[in-house]
């Protein structure tokens, strides 16, 4: 069994091939990506930000910053970023900056100085409005356990693959609380006119397991269809050391966190792994850190390493670590 010929990383590559650092890469990503959110479901109230098709005039500026990256790199600094989610704000307010409509980015909350209320992602002008938009950019596993389901309303089964929280819990606390931080009495003297809407602007990758029932496990040809999720997004699979299957063609490449957001692409001469050596280095490495790994199934395009599928490789133990957080109350049931 294969994954299917038009994949989303396919469909990025035929559109974006054409750029090839990463920093512009992932800023189109973040542009041109399905929502992860169906920012239609009635549950949301309108409350999910969507950014509509990349015009031509956007991809035409891409373009240029791939030709010069000089204005994005001074954007982005010299410090280097280990945070994936500022890393990606950072993309998002330079692309708000040269279009006009950025505000305020990172603006914080104060009720006195010692007490931060909170921060806004983004203060947006549009027309006449001032938009208060929050960015949230992740990467969750879905494991229903025993007895559950996976469109139940709530995102408890789509977990964060460092256990520590589920797409419910993040959206209720994006909805709940960052969401309103234009109605505190400390935000009012910071704001130039009232919010006129204050909405979540989600994009990131969701990871299926793998099949291993029948001893060849191989990534689903379709994904679940779970209510308030795009039937757009972005998908990847999950799986233990011992599913992971090899294919012919492909290699592999460890993914850096900095570069979860776009489809893999890499100069010809990156190291890659063969299957064994990918196995034989997890063995390794999850015997000395058991933490899920994120990795890029490449095959050679032209003078690069293109991306045909991802996934988590996660330790043996993953799934019972799971269960137990949520037995325990670490993870919301």
């Amino acid at each position: 069994m294969t994954a299917a010929p038009d994949n989303y990383q396919a469909q990025f590559e035929r559109r974006w091939g054409h750029l090839t650092r990463p920093h512009v890469r992932a800023l189109a990503w973040l542009l041109d990506a399905p929502d992860l959110l169906d920012p239609h479901w009635p549950q949301w109230r309108g409350r999910i930000a969507t950014l509509g098709h990349v015009p031509a005039a956007t991809a035409g500026w891409l373009l240029a910053l791939e030709r010069d990256p000089v204005a994005l790199d001074a954007a982005l600094g010299a410090r280097v970023q280990t945070r994936l989610g500022l890393y990606a704000e950072k993309l998002m307010a330079f692309y708000f900056a040269q279009h006009g409509t950025l505000v305020a980015h990172g603006l914080q909350v104060r009720a006195s100085r010692n007490d931060t209320v909170g921060e806004f992602d983004f203060l947006l002008r549009d027309h006449g409005l001032l938009l208060h938009w929050e960015l949230a950019t992740k990467f969750y596993l879905l494991d229903c356990g025993e007895h559950r389901v996976a469109d139940d309303g709530r995102f408890n089964c789509l977990i964060g693959p460092n256990l520590a929280d589920t797409l419910g819990a993040k959206m209720r606390k994006i909805l709940d609380k960052q969401l309103a931080l234009a109605g505190h009495p400390a935000a009012q003297p910071l704001l130039p006119q009232p919010v006129d809407r204050a909405q979540a602007l989600v994009k990131g990758w969701l990871f299926y397991p793998l099949d291993g029932g029948d001893g060849a496990a191989t990534m689903p040809l379709s994904t679940p269809s779970i209510a308030g999720i795009s039937a757009l997004h972005c998908h990847g699979f999950w799986g233990a050391l011992a599913q992971l299957r090899e294919r012919a063609g492909e290699r592999y490449i460890i993914m850096p966190r900095l570069h979860w957001l776009a489809p893999l692409k890499a100069p010809l001469d990156t190291p890659a792994l063969t299957h064994s050596e990918l196995l034989a280095l997890l063995r390794d490495q999850f015997g000395d850190a058991p933490a899920p790994v994120m990795v890029a199934a490449v095959a050679e395009q032209g003078a690069w390493l293109v991306e045909r599928r991802r996934g988590f490789i996660v330790p043996d133990d993953w799934r019972a670590q799971a269960a137990t957080r949520r037995l325990s109350g670490q993870l919301p049931s």
